[in-house]
């Protein structure tokens, strides 16, 4: 029996959304902005407030906090919403995201801070940038004073104001309190758990029985996809990079 969730004092919760067995939920840019339009339509009212957000390839972190809805609810309706249009725009069906998604509660200011450094970050620590604000699918345009998509989506005020109520000096500081060093570690790290080419490789030549991998492509179809399915189910695989080891397009690897 699953233990009920944990109530947030603030209402302020820090979520990640995975996709199932840790395949990927976001495929091109229309992928990622239709999850940001669903989420801008949800929040109208002011039903919650999002403080930030960070769209990787196969998770999404959001730092939210409830207003008229409840994070169950807010969940729930991503959870459906989002699916429902993908599974249509793919051609496929059943779930695109793991049924129970992480959450923990944010009940004071500093922690606040922590989670958003945390989730700018991620794209840094999985190697997908340099700096956070060359990502395009975060929050970190927001509080750098830099347009977002869509505009208005996350609202910075709160914890830029935690720094300081001049807005010029808090960009400002916000900047160099994501340069500083530091072991920030929210909900499970997901860096730790991605697999390299290299480990990829392994674990797909010990599928087929120490055969090089460079005799995949030649292989007999049903066989083939067979090793791809089991492949997928291995925790720290994507689909781009099974893509990438195979030689053969991430919709082929889709639809094993």
């Amino acid at each position: 029996m699953r233990r009920p969730r944990e109530r947030s004092n603030s209402g302020v919760y820090h979520v990640v959304l995975r996709g199932i067995n840790r395949q990927d939920i976001f495929y091109d840019d229309d992928d990622y902005q239709h999850l940001l339009e669903i989420i801008d339509q949800m929040k109208s009212d002011d039903q919650f407030v999002v403080y930030g957000y960070c769209l990787m390839t196969n998770h999404v972190h959001l730092l939210v906090r409830e207003n008229t809805d409840t994070i169950s609810r807010i969940m729930s309706r991503i959870g459906i919403s989002y699916p429902w249009w993908y599974n249509r725009k793919y051609g496929r069906s059943g779930h695109v995201f793991q049924r129970r998604y992480g959450i923990e509660c944010v009940e004071n200011d500093d922690y606040l801070l922590t989670v958003l450094r945390y989730i700018h970050n991620n794209p840094v620590k999985a190697a997908m940038v340099q700096k956070p604000e060359e990502y395009r699918w975060s929050s970190i345009h927001a509080y750098y004073g830099n347009r977002e998509y869509p505009c208005g989506l996350s609202e910075p005020s709160f914890a830029l104001g935690i720094i300081n109520q001049n807005r010029k000096i808090a960009l400002q500081s916000f900047r160099e309190f994501m340069k500083k060093d530091n072991e920030d570690r929210c909900l499970e790290d997901e860096a730790k758990h991605r697999k390299t080419d290299t480990e990829i490789k392994t674990e797909i030549e010990k599928l087929m029985n120490s055969v090089p991998i460079g005799r995949f492509q030649g292989m007999e179809r049903a066989r083939r996809n067979e090793i791809l399915r089991e492949i997928r189910k291995v925790d720290g695989v994507s689909l781009r990079q099974i893509s990438r080891v195979i030689g053969l397009s991430v919709e082929i690897v889709f639809n094993a």
